[in-house]
């Protein structure tokens, strides 16, 4: 079997979709199948392309995953015109590159968002006779929505819901990344086929062991209780939440609250701590991917935020702090709030609530007993059912028993029903 795998995102870039989808391309491979992946130019979150890459097109080989990449407009700024042209820039060339350097394929997997990448996807799909794989981690427009980015009245939103529609009915299967996303695909486009390909995390890299004194002691080197949030500085995580309750326990010892990562809302966010005199907030860069199992163990509690209400957002930091026996701070409402108190993982504290963050800041710090309650309760929580090697095995399953079963080269069908795990 073979597949494309089509994403604006993917490492030596850090964060959530390029760790997910890598993951997979790896155990794909691992199972003895050929995989391509077809990505940007690395330049995600700074808004500029990394050292060593550059120009219109690129071949390497990463993981025994071969990687093509090709040419984008790299930008920090997070206005509608810079945006586009980032997304664009892609779609654009990623359409003539792979016409030209990607070989025939079962299946193309594209990643939304950016829901426009979907053009390409479709176009490839149909030149290289794949069957298109839709893959939904965030739902848009409805997203873009819910952060105020786009206006539900407008011409804008619109249209992208048009465009929305239109991936969805010709792909040929449509998996979610979390089981809200996937049932309202299934309410809006009752007949189309989808597969809850659920995020995840690798509990072999992360788990409770991998504490090391001095990755601690690079935190905090007084003692103090470290709060930590590592991930994306964006509009979307809110945040300025942590910097407004991290204000209320100014006068109180004992705190350290650490931010690692970068994002558009990162200067903003220093100027909020800063003109509050918060000794209590430090900044840090982004860390490799190899080094986050250690830092989260460095932390006596995990933080994940969301500005507010996103149909179907389970950060994947939920995964990686529970599989690390580390109590989350979920600042959040839906599938993942549903996670954390069914399975007893955290705290759950509603987004805009800054005065029950601090309290719960300050209860956490307080209660070790509770701290290692919760901690283990999420690790043995993603060990049965967020554990990536099953979700990915699922999925590979599935995929090897259609080739078996039907006659892919009539890939343009669109198969009625839905397959669930």
């Amino acid at each position: 079997m073979k597949l494309i795998i089509l994403t604006q995102y993917y490492p030596p870039e850090i964060g959530a979709p390029q760790a997910r989808l890598s993951d997979l391309a790896r155990r794909f491979v691992a199972k003895g199948h050929e995989v391509v992946v077809l990505t940007a130019m690395p330049n995600y979150p700074t808004g500029r392309i990394q050292k060593g890459y550059g120009g219109l097109f690129r071949r390497e080989r990463l993981e025994s995953v071969e990687v093509l990449r090709t040419f984008i407009y790299p930008t920090q700024k997070a206005d509608f015109v810079h945006r586009l042209a980032n997304y664009f820039s892609f779609v654009l060339s990623s359409s003539i590159f792979g016409a030209f350097a990607l070989g025939k394929a079962d299946y193309l997997l594209v990643e939304s968002p950016p829901l426009f990448l979907g053009l390409a996807g479709f176009w490839l799909s149909r030149l290289k006779r794949s069957k298109l794989i839709f893959n939904v981690s965030d739902l848009w427009p409805e997203s873009a929505a819910s952060l105020g980015v786009l206006d539900r009245h407008g011409m804008a939103f619109r249209m992208t819901e048009k465009l929305e529609a239109f991936c969805y009915k010709h792909a040929w299967l449509i998996t979610g990344q979390s089981r809200t996303i996937v049932s309202e695909i299934q309410r809006r486009y009752p007949d189309l086929k989808t597969f809850h390909l659920s995020n995840g995390v690798d509990t072999e890299r992360f788990e409770p062991h991998k504490t090391q004194k001095e990755v601690r002691a690079g935190l905090s080197s007084n003692g103090e209780f470290i709060v930590l949030y590592a991930g994306l500085h964006g509009l979307a995580q809110g945040l300025e939440q942590v910097i407004e309750a991290a204000a209320v326990l100014k006068g109180q010892e004992g705190f350290r609250f650490v931010l690692i990562g970068d994002g558009p809302r990162k200067g903003m966010l220093l100027s909020l701590a800063n003109a509050q005199n918060l000794d209590n907030v430090c900044f840090f860069d982004p860390r490799p991917a190899c080094e986050m199992p250690a830092v989260l163990t460095a932390a006596d509690a995990v933080l994940v935020t969301l500005k507010g209400q996103i149909p179907g957002a389970v950060p994947s930091k939920l995964y990686e702090a529970m599989a690390c026996g580390r109590p989350v701070i979920l600042v959040a409402e839906g599938e993942a709030a549903e996670i954390v108190r069914q399975h007893e993982a955290g705290m759950v504290i509603e987004p805009g609530d800054t005065r029950a963050l601090a309290q719960a800041f300050s209860l956490l710090r307080d209660n070790p007993e509770l701290r290692f309650r919760m901690g283990a309760n999420g690790r043995e929580a993603v060990r049965v059912h967020f554990n990536r090697a099953l979700i990915a095995s699922k999925f590979i399953n599935h995929l090897e028993v259609n080739l078996l079963s039907t006659d892919y080269t009539d890939y343009t069908d669109v198969q009625n029903g839905s397959c669930k795990d």
